[in-house]
């Protein structure tokens, strides 16, 4: 099972160099195709939401209110820092309970696969508790049937996913209709570097 603090203690002492390297524009096609199904001023929940660029920031400039949560204070810190208008909130999301935010989206880039893939059924279950009938769900995933440990600029950190066929799976078990499946770049120079991501409804 992954330890949270292993997750929390390695991307606190990374903080700033995840930040520096986070792709700032591979995920604005994703989040405009989420806005054009949004209304306006929505409510939306960042899992995972780093140092808040440019997920957030992107968000809150269309006008809509974000809640930004991550289990790294480093990060909460920096999301703070670069986008003010944001909520942020130092949370394990993998602790998440039904009724816990009640949103109209929820995104979450680069983050699910640091839940254990056998509570990550029981997340997305709480995720469509915080959403209305038609909110939305945009989640990166793995893309591969795999748990371990690697280095990840160098700290050991701890991953567990499933294949893009389950991972649709489970979200559909959770009560959502899949809207649209793509291939989200991921932050490493490697062409092969890419993730499954669904934009999907709550039913």
């Amino acid at each position: 099972m992954i330890d949270s603090a292993l997750i929390r203690n390695g991307y606190d002492r990374i903080a700033t160099r995840y930040a520096d390297r986070r792709d700032q524009t591979s995920s604005l096609p994703f989040l405009e195709a989420l806005d054009a199904r949004l209304g306006a001023n929505s409510r939306i929940l960042d899992l995972g939401c780093g140092a808040g660029l440019p997920v957030d920031r992107w968000l809150v400039d269309r006008g809509h209110s974000v809640i930004g949560v991550d289990v790294s204070a480093e990060m909460v810190r920096l999301a703070h820092r670069n986008v003010p208008e944001a909520r942020y909130e130092q949370r394990d999301m993998a602790a998440l309970e039904p009724g816990t935010y009640a949103v109209d989206a929820v995104v979450s880039f680069f983050a699910l696969f640091h839940v254990d893939r056998c509570r990550q059924r029981q997340l997305l279950g709480c995720l469509h508790a915080c959403l209305p009938w038609g909110g939305l769900l945009l989640v990166t995933t793995g893309r591969s049937d795999w748990e371990g440990e690697e280095d990840f600029l160098g700290e050991r950190l701890a991953w567990s996913h499933f294949d893009r066929a389950t991972n649709r799976a489970l979200i559909e078990d959770a009560g959502f209709t899949v809207l649209l499946e793509d291939r989200h770049r991921g932050n490493a120079s490697e062409e092969d570097d890419w993730h499954p991501i669904f934009l999907a409804r709550a039913d």
